[in-house]
C-alpha cells in the first residue's frame, strides 16, 4: 500500500468525504458542507483533515479548540471509508493531527467514544494510539450507554 497523503481539506474533497460519512454512518452527510464552511473559509482554529488514498479522499479528521481551555483540544469525528479500514489511515489521520497541535504548542487532545460493545474496536484502536481512558460518565449517550473519554498529552 502505498503511503497516504494528509492534508487539510478543500471543497474539492467533499464528495468523496460524504461517501466515507454514508458509509460510516459517523453523521448525516448532507450536514459536511455546512460544518467545513467556516474552516474551509479561514473563520475558526479548528480544523480538518483529509485522507487521500488512491488520489480520493478516503477518511477525515475533525479537531477543534475546548472553549475556556488552555491547549486543550477535541478531536470530534474520525472515519475512514469501511473497505479501506484497518490499513492504518485512521492512525495516520490522528497521527498528523496530533503533529499540528504539537507544532502550535497545543498540550492535550482528547477524545469522547461510546462504551458500548459496538465500541469496543473503537476504544481499542485509541489505546493502540497512546490514548489514555481518562473518564467514564456512566449513561451519558443513553441508558447503559457510557461516555468514555480518552487523552493523550502532545
Amino acid at each position: 500500500m502505498t503511503d497516504p497523503i494528509i492534508k487539510p481539506t478543500s471543497s474539492d474533497d467533499i464528495p468523496n468525504l460524504q461517501a466515507v460519512l454514508g458509509g460510516t454512518q459517523l453523521f448525516p452527510s448532507e450536514m459536511l458542507p455546512g460544518m467545513l464552511a467556516a474552516a474551509l473559509a479561514g473563520e475558526t482554529d479548528a480544523f480538518w483533515l483529509s485522507c487521500l488514498h488512491g488520489g480520493e479522499a478516503v477518511g477525515l479528521c475533525y479537531t477543534v479548540p475546548e472553549d475556556l481551555a488552555d491547549g486543550t483540544w477535541n478531536m470530534l469525528a474520525l472515519a475512514v471509508r469501511p473497505d479501506r479500514q484497518g490499513k492504518g489511515l485512521g492512525a495516520a489521520l490522528v497521527a498528523a493531527a496530533e503533529r499540528h497541535l504539537a507544532d502550535q504548542g497545543q498540550r492535550i487532545l482528547i477524545v469522547d467514544t461510546s462504551g458500548t460493545d459496538d465500541f469496543a474496536l473503537t476504544r481499542k484502536f485509541y489505546a493502540q494510539n497512546g490514548y489514555e481512558e481518562e473518564a467514564r460518565i456512566r449513561d451519558f449517550w443513553a441508558e447503559g450507554d457510557d461516555k468514555v473519554i480518552f487523552r493523550k498529552a502532545l
